[in-house]
């Protein structure tokens, strides 16, 4: 299997992202042409598309904030600005993750490694602290009759049920926080929860200040 690129997502990349998103999360409404155009207008240096042999194959997007002007109980729609990114602070210390995906024919493949390898890059080369980010839980709906949904992330990282997704973060070196309800009301395998998950920045000075990388720094 050729090996995925990662470079910054274009405008010309809009409507076959949508198409892509759409595939991915049927269920899901997907972003509007809009709101991609403002979330590159506001902060390209984190929107990522991967490419295998010159094909789209998977999307991470994500904005800069102060973590304590949100904390625990928010939804996507509040910390993303309802997909805007006009919650975007260039002066935070976190890097937010607001959307990944990948091509379900190319999961498997190292694509999603190579776009939170690119996320940890933007990281380090803003000298930002950490990434946080909110992960689906799609397979809690079929143990939701059973267990709460902080019992079932603690069984995925206990290794005594599979979850795509945390299953997945675990493995990329995040560490799980804890579960943000309503996060996605709209997602119903995860019944609307999410995990919380962090990755430290090994390399981060706090003596610094954060670093705004040009459009074309990578």
């Amino acid at each position: 299997m050729p090996q995925a690129t990662v470079r910054h997502t274009r405008f010309d990349d809009i409507e076959p992202l949508i198409a892509l998103q759409q595939r991915v999360y049927p269920d899901i409404p997907s972003w509007s042409a809009e709101q991609m155009r403002h979330q590159l207008e506001v902060f390209p240096q984190g929107q990522l598309i991967a490419e295998v042999e010159g094909q789209l194959a998977g999307c991470a997007s994500s904005l800069v904030i102060t973590w304590d002007d949100w904390g625990e109980h928010h939804t996507w729609d509040e910390i993303t600005a309802s997909g805007s990114f006009e919650s975007h602070n260039p002066m935070g210390r976190t890097l937010y993750g607001a959307e990944v995906f990948v091509n379900p024919e190319l999961r498997g493949s190292g694509v999603g490694h190579a776009l939170y390898e690119a996320r940890r890059d933007i990281c380090r080369r803003m000298n930002l602290k950490r990434i946080i980010a909110c992960g689906r839980m799609p397979g809690y709906h079929r143990f939701a009759d059973r267990m709460t949904a902080e019992e079932y992330a603690k069984r995925v990282i206990w290794g005594d049920i599979s979850d795509p997704v945390l299953g997945f973060q675990l493995h990329e070196g995040f560490s799980y926080c804890g579960i943000v309800h309503g996060y996605l009301p709209e997602d119903a395998e995860s019944l609307g929860n999410a995990s919380l998950i962090v990755w430290l920045n090994p390399d981060y000075d706090p003596g610094a200040a954060t670093r705004i990388p040009e459009e074309d720094d990578r």
